[in-house]
């Protein structure tokens, strides 16, 4: 371990967050502004029923995203990013055959930075540590 760098590990959080947050919101905002043109797509996935899902999905990555880049709930807006990307992962992304560059590797990096955020929270720069909504 670098000890110097650890003064630095609230800002790393920040960025992962913001990062994160960004992501996710890009791939939830066309979910939630046409949510029914969403639907097909998770019903060919096997995901039924389909405006279920689409809502779920759509939640989780649009208010979850904003949500981290705020900082605010932010464990449990990352958990349920973990669970959705554990989703994806294992039951359309990880067959036989798929590769891992140009197949599943931002699947994989979301699920990996949103389960960090899971386990450490949002860091003391968010809006959670602000209005002391952490846990120590």
């Amino acid at each position: 371990m670098i000890q110097p760098l650890l003064v630095f590990s609230d800002f790393g959080i920040l960025i992962l967050r913001v990062v994160l947050g960004l992501i996710v919101i890009a791939h939830g905002f066309p979910k939630i502004t046409n949510l029914r043109g969403a639907v097909p797509g998770f019903e060919k996935m096997g995901l039924r029923p389909g405006i279920f899902w689409a809502t779920i999905a759509a939640f989780a990555e649009f208010v979850g995203g904003i949500a981290l880049v705020l900082g605010v709930l932010t464990q449990f807006f990352a958990l349920l990013l973990v669970i959705e990307f554990a989703v994806i992962l294992v039951k359309l992304k990880l067959k036989p055959g798929t590769r891992l560059v140009g197949g599943y590797e931002l699947d994989l990096l979301v699920f990996a930075a949103a389960l960090i955020l899971a386990t450490l929270g949002g860091g003391a720069l968010g809006l959670d540590s602000f209005f002391g909504l952490v846990i120590y």
